[in-house]
């Protein structure tokens, strides 16, 4: 079920959830009708399709939660848009869309200081046993300081293993860097100039030695078939003993299954995930360790970030039906 909001225009864009109104603004402005599903929650893929077949829409604004494939490009043969709410855009079946002549656009850029502040939080959080100290105190089991009592560890003079090196992951070594003196060292598919001028980092040739190195490795891969499960048994088995794994990119780059058993058995200290393999789901045994610190897919979502966003894709969609290339078109 959808609400309408009809305007002079002629274009006409399906809106799979609503963004904040800094993105949905602008379109009315320029007098595109729009349809906005009025469910506040990723739609089925049934409840997609459906929606899509009502229309022949000539856009439509999808989000990361939305599975965009040869099925629903077929829903919608008169889109030749998709302008996805999302940084990343291992949602949409990109080969498909080339095969349809069909532009596919994202938003990258407007939530790089946020998810990289979200990930220093996660560091701090797990590092210093900031919520399992939270927990035991309002558990009532606090009788009073001790010599020992959740014991952590000293940022300063550790070093930061970033897998990932653009935008995000040089924001998050920049602050690591310069803010906490962490030395930082990285590993990307190419040496980047760009990153090493922000933040100092040394290049690593493989992954496997930033793993053995780093006493923090923090994740920034966009999800692809090589990056599918990047972090398994095996790599988790090559880090320190002492050391902690974030990740704020994609849950699939993590073996889930695997981290569990990582921490169950001491393999490293500690994790902070933002994100997960199967989500909202989480792996078995997960939300029980003490020692990780999972937060709910939010480290984009402050309203400098979303509305950023939401900008972003607009800017996208008016381009396109311009008659210009959009911005961030993939």
């Amino acid at each position: 079920m959808t609400f309408l909001l009809y305007t002079n225009g002629m274009t006409t864009i399906y809106v799979t959830r609503k963004i904040p109104d800094a993105g949905l603004a602008p379109l009315k402005e320029k007098g595109f009708e729009l349809d906005i599903s009025s469910k506040d929650r990723p739609l089925t893929k049934r409840e997609l399709l459906k929606a899509l077949k009502k229309k022949p829409y000539d856009g439509v604004l999808s989000l990361l939660t939305d599975t965009i494939d040869g099925e629903v490009f077929d829903a919608v043969p008169s889109a030749k848009i998709f302008a996805n709410y999302a940084v990343g855009f291992n949602n949409v079946n990109i080969e498909e869309a080339k095969k349809r002549g069909i532009t596919i656009t994202n938003t990258p850029g407007a939530l790089t200081e946020a998810v990289a502040e979200h990930t220093i939080a996660l560091m701090f959080a797990v590092v210093k046993r900031v919520v399992e100290g939270d927990t035991y105190l309002r558990r009532g089991k606090y009788k009073g300081w001790g010599p020992e009592l959740f014991l952590g560890e000293e940022l300063q003079g550790k070093v930061l293993g970033i897998l990932g090196a653009g935008r995000i992951g040089s924001r998050v070594a920049e602050i690591a860097g310069k803010g906490l003196g962490m030395s930082v060292i990285y590993y990307d598919i190419k040496k980047s100039e760009e990153f090493e001028k922000a933040t100092g980092g040394t290049f690593k040739a493989t992954p496997g030695e930033v793993l053995k190195e780093a006493d923090v490795v923090s994740i920034h891969v966009p999800l692809l078939p090589t990056t599918m499960h990047l972090m398994n048994t095996e790599r988790l088995a090559m880090m320190k003993k002492t050391a902690y794994l974030l990740n704020t990119s994609r849950g699939p780059v993590i073996d889930e299954n695997a981290l569990v058993e990582a921490l169950k058995q001491g393999v490293i200290r500690g994790a902070g995930l933002d994100v997960f393999e199967n989500e909202p789901k989480l792996a078995k045994g997960l939300a029980k360790l003490p020692n990780i610190v999972i937060t709910p897919h939010t480290a984009s979502a402050t309203r400098s970030a979303r509305d950023g966003m939401a900008k972003l894709v607009a800017e996208n969609l008016i381009a396109f039906f311009d008659g210009r290339v959009p911005p961030n078109k993939i």
